[in-house]
């Protein structure tokens, strides 16, 4: 039997709709909604909470929402329950969207996604594409109903193919975020009519979502016709957050070392610093004990001579590094000694020496952050 608990919603459409995170989040707000001195949650007692739940408080007002809700509860003293509350919200985001004109669109909409780890627009790129097919086959290749599919081809099309369905997404997103889905509402039978794949789908941009991806008008559609450059934006967002998961003070407290021991200010800067952002604070950190003097601020250009992987690696893996790491003056060479050197600490699964040079910044990121996760 299985152990997990969550927020259980009596209508399956409706609890299809909603992640766990989203659910526990919707039910702290409608439970907040109750006033001290009142047995239940009334209609008049939502608008002030509405107004702060996403998805609605980028178009509507307090107002707004007061006079939408009015339209169909004309006493708006009457008590509403937790389920009927979902289903005003999931109304209110739609009316949201009607009213900007498209321009805050739900998850079902049209074909363009917005990574702030990618620059991907119609442009395909094959060295992030055999990246991200390695990741997945090394993370899902023993799952109990995807090891019938990997592993994946990474020079062929075998990604796009299984994509359509949804099942991967879904539990790639339970990889990145443990617990993020109930693994009992995806479809997972071999033969999935439209409309299942459509709740694979939802359920995939809900907790894509859910977990810190921004999502701009991609939809079910677009990922149920696999359109390359959408499907590896999301990805990329996806394993960008499995990546960095630890890069945090509570995941890692030996973070502390960044700082100096008496500065309260840099402690609390760092509590507050993302995750990718406090890669590149690490980064530095070592490759300035190790004698660098320049400061990486990017996984781009000021990666792409190598010369700093040289350093922290230096720094990190003294035991696997040499003095030519170094001294060497070729960028295309250096690349190709910092990869061997990565070799042994068996951290060059994201990034070739081309990548390297070329400045690739998702994939030296996730270069960066596996010499992390294996040097803490």
């Amino acid at each position: 039997m299985s152990s997990f608990i969550g927020v259980l919603v009596s209508d399956p459409w409706l609890q299809s709709q909603f992640t766990q995170v989203q659910l526990r989040t919707l039910q702290t707000k409608f439970t907040s909604a109750k006033r001290s001195d009142a047995e239940h949650v009334t209609i008049k007692d939502l608008p002030p909470v509405m107004e702060e739940l996403r998805g609605i408080q980028e178009v509507l007002t307090e107002e707004d929402i007061t006079n939408f809700l009015s339209e169909s509860y004309p006493d708006m003293n009457q008590s509403i329950e937790f389920e009927q509350f979902l289903r005003e919200y999931l109304s209110l985001k739609a009316k949201g969207t009607s009213k900007s004109g498209g321009q805050k669109n739900l998850k079902g909409s049209v074909s363009f996604l917005k990574a702030s780890t990618t620059t991907l627009l119609h442009v395909i790129n094959e060295s992030e594409k055999i990246s991200y097919v390695n990741h997945i086959n090394n993370f899902l290749g023993d799952d109990p109903f995807l090891k019938n599919f990997l592993p994946l081809d990474p020079t062929s099309n075998d990604l796009f193919n299984l994509i359509g369905d949804g099942v991967l997404l879904c539990k790639l997103i339970n990889v990145a975020v443990p617990g993020t889905i109930d693994e009992r509402a995806i479809n997972t039978k071999k033969d999935l009519n439209p409309w299942e794949r459509n709740e694979n789908h939802t359920l995939c941009l809900n907790s894509a979502e859910a977990i810190g991806c921004t999502l701009v008008n991609i939809g079910t559609q677009d990922l149920i016709e696999a359109r390359p450059h959408l499907v590896l934006g999301l990805l990329s967002q996806i394993i960008k957050i499995q990546l960095l998961a630890d890069l945090n003070l509570k995941k890692t407290p030996e973070l502390l070392e960044l700082v100096a021991d008496d500065n309260s200010k840099e402690v609390e800067d760092l509590v507050n610093l993302a995750p990718d952002k406090m890669l590149l604070k690490w980064m530095n950190f070592h490759i300035k004990k190790a004698g660098y003097k320049k400061t990486v601020t990017n996984f781009s250009t000021d990666v792409k001579d190598g010369e700093a992987y040289a350093y922290l690696l230096s720094a990190l893996a003294p035991e696997h590094s040499s003095t030519t790491l170094i001294e060497t003056t070729d960028p295309k060479e250096r690349a190709k000694k910092v990869l061997e050197t990565a070799e042994k600490l068996d951290c060059t699964r994201y990034v070739t020496s081309k990548d390297i040079v070329e400045g690739s910044a998702n994939l030296n990121l996730a270069f960066v952050a596996e010499i992390f996760q294996h040097r803490y």
